[in-house]
């Protein structure tokens, strides 16, 4: 969180891909009735006051408490794995070929994801930044949510590609204009 996967993502449209966020991938299940009904099934009627899912009030039950997020991770990953695919799929028919189809994955290695892709860029910055971006934009649950993911080193080592996002969006955009580039040729 706060590393600027979602800015990558704008830049890299801009850049000529064609993008998804796994985020809004998210968001957009959080009003699906399937999965209000097993949330609140789950967690009870505060989760989803409504019809639709409060993200704050699920990050509070769900992150807290590892048998919770994990019972969430298997009712989520699943149906955002299968819009990942048709959206790759739906990539293919563009014409022109974009340059690429991308894919924020916030939890790209821990969801074991990244052997779908052909490639990865792990967007990284300062724990100052990201902590400072994070508070920002007022995530829940932060720490627990942290806990969770790899370090920011481990996700470089897997990664194909490593972006320090530590500077400006203009230097961000520069380095993942060089990265297309690799990859188109």
């Amino acid at each position: 969180m706060g590393s600027g996967k979602s800015t990558a993502l704008s830049a890299l449209g801009r850049l000529g891909a064609v993008t998804l966020s796994t985020d809004a991938v998210v968001h957009s299940l959080y009003s699906d009735q399937q999965v209000v009904d097993r949330v609140v099934d789950r967690w009870g009627s505060s989760v989803a006051p409504g019809g639709a899912v409060d993200r704050a009030a699920l990050a509070r039950v769900a992150f807290a408490d590892d048998v919770e997020r994990a019972w969430l991770e298997q009712l989520i990953w699943p149906l955002v794995g299968a819009e990942v695919v048709a959206f790759r799929e739906g990539s293919l028919s563009h014409q022109p070929l974009p340059r690429a189809a991308v894919v924020e994955t916030p939890l790209l290695f821990e969801a074991g994801m990244d052997q779908i892709y052909d490639a990865t860029v792990a967007v990284i910055a300062s724990e100052e930044l990201r902590s400072e971006r994070a508070a920002k934009r007022g995530h829940e649950a932060a720490d627990e949510r942290h806990a969770r993911q790899l370090s920011q080193a481990e996700k470089a080592e897997r990664a194909t590609y490593v972006v320090i996002n530590d500077g400006t969006t203009e230097e961000l955009e520069r380095e993942l204009a060089t990265i297309l580039d690799r990859l188109g040729q």
